[in-house]
């Protein structure tokens, strides 16, 4: 027994250690980025609030990479600038600054996915817990909602946040504002063959090659959202024991895979792509045919994994400065001008962000999987961080040149620390392989090439957990709770009950 009690006082003290240092890596990060910043404009944590307010919110990593540690870090010290306390509870802006198009309090719906992928990896729950609740119950009271402005993948969002937090409450709270929106999903863009359409502008995509603001095209973003969403409404309707939703649900699911597959595939291209609402598909490889495996929505056959030779390909969608939103190829490639909205081939953030999801889960949940490997998951990853600059220093803004990395907005302060992406979740969830459940397990399955590494203080179903390897000791090891739960000799996929 007392052995048993110095070992645990010994990992506890090693933690303590570890997490002083990480806490000073992330306070010499904060002091970097504050003292660049001009801070034009403050919201709930300002600068000088913002390392007490990161120290007690989000999860410290410490690992070779400084270029990922960097922007790791400094995704967190922008998202913190968009947290805003409202009449209406917290919510998570967009723009910095306001913009004409957003609704009340500045707020647009547009990458609200993307806010609760990143939101979620935060400790205190409330931040984004209301900015949900903002959407789904208090701006449908507005005389003119702004929620389906854009195409949305948030129910599905909610389903990944809940699979953090462990909190079935909220599935059971929000399940009938969900089905409402969705059945208004149907009522305004399902086309009676079943699936959806959408104008390229209402994706939050405009101007595209295959785009359209006057044809009802059917595109692979909405469908593959729709399906996500369905999917994820069965699961909650299942833990909210509503067993008529579940059967309903998981029908429209497999209704829009199927229509999805025989209507938007083009096997000569080997590509998901936009049907025209005129007939025929798009002769254009886009970005967003990579979106369907976000939600794992292709049967696993080697014909999908075609797909993504592309990416690789520097004739597709490989560039420089990272993933382009359409095949370099194509005759109309960045053609429609520079500085409006265009993702007729440019990097827009937002787009990477889908796609190194998808590609995470490729690797993960398909047995075939076109060629692709961690190695290159990890280089796009990389390359996406080290794009997250400007003038030699970090920015981030809303599209960028595929050859030279100017950021195609200029100087444009509506632009800086455009929250329109993911980062920190493509690390957390992705790279170092959190993978939650609506159960009590927790797999960790690590995708990185790292000879060693630390992230700690993830906050999973009211515990806290420690991913380390090679941290200080040699070895994989995670700790729940300061506790040591597993230690092996190699690092690899985990599951662990907790």
């Amino acid at each position: 027994m007392g052995s048993k009690r110095t070992s645990l006082i010994f990992v506890i003290f090693v933690l303590l250690g570890v997490n002083a240092y990480s806490q000073r890596t992330l306070k010499d990060y904060v002091n970097q980025f504050n003292a660049a910043d001009s801070e034009t404009a403050q919201n709930y944590v300002n600068n000088a609030q913002a390392y007490e307010w990161l120290n007690k919110n989000i999860p410290l990593l410490e690992c070779p990479d400084t270029i990922i540690e960097k922007i790791y870090y400094y995704r967190w010290w922008t998202f913190r600038k968009h947290l805003k306390e409202t009449p209406d509870g917290f919510i998570f802006t967009e723009f910095i600054l306001p913009v004409k198009h957003a609704g009340r309090y500045n707020a647009l719906s547009c990458a609200l996915g993307h806010h609760i992928n990143e939101g979620r990896w935060l400790r205190d729950t409330q931040y984004i817990n209301q900015d949900i609740r903002y959407w789904f119950m208090a701006d449908a009271q507005q005389k003119t909602p702004k929620f389906h402005q854009f195409s949305s993948w948030a129910e599905w969002a909610v389903l990944e946040n809940i699979k953090v937090h462990g909190d079935p409450g909220m599935a059971v709270q929000l399940l009938p504002y969900m089905d409402a929106d969705y059945h208004l999903w149907e009522k305004e863009k399902r086309l009676p063959g079943g699936l959806f359409w959408q104008f390229d502008v209402k994706d939050g995509m405009e101007e595209s090659i295959s785009g359209s603001r006057k044809e009802k095209h059917i595109r692979p973003t909405i469908n593959s959202y729709m399906y996500g969403n369905a999917l994820a409404m069965a699961a909650m309707a299942q833990v909210a024991g509503n067993d008529s939703l579940v059967k309903s649900y998981t029908a429209d699911a497999d209704k829009i895979k199927s229509l999805a597959e025989d209507s938007m595939w083009d096997r000569t291209a080997s590509f998901f792509k936009v049907r025209l609402a005129k007939g025929g598909l798009s002769d254009a490889r886009e970005e967003i045919g990579f979106i369907p495996w976000y939600f794992n929505l292709p049967a696993d056959k080697p014909m999908y994994a075609r797909a993504w030779q592309q990416l690789t390909d520097t004739a597709g969608f490989n560039a420089p400065w990272g993933i382009t939103t359409a095949e370099r190829r194509h005759p109309l490639f960045r053609s429609h001008g520079t500085g409006g909205c265009e993702w007729d081939g440019a990097l827009w953030p937002f787009a990477t962000t889908q796609t190194l999801k998808a590609l995470s889960n490729l690797l993960r949940d398909y047995r075939h999987k076109g060629g692709m490997t961690p190695a290159i998951y990890y280089e796009m990853l990389r390359t996406y961080a080290r794009s997250h600059q400007k003038n030699g220093a970090p920015y981030l803004g809303e599209y960028q040149d595929e050859k030279n990395g100017y950021w195609l907005k200029g100087d444009n302060p509506r632009s800086s620390y455009y929250n329109h992406s993911g980062f920190c979740d493509l690390v957390i969830n992705d790279l170092v392989g959190i993978r939650p459940s609506l159960d009590n397990k927790l797999t960790i399955d690590p995708m990185l090439p790292w000879k060693w590494f630390q992230l700690s203080n993830i906050p999973y179903h009211g515990h806290l957990i420690t991913v380390s390897w090679n941290y200080r000791k040699a070895g994989f090891y995670i700790y729940v709770d300061n506790a040591e739960k597993y230690h092996g000799k190699q690092l690899k996929a985990v599951t662990l009950t907790l």
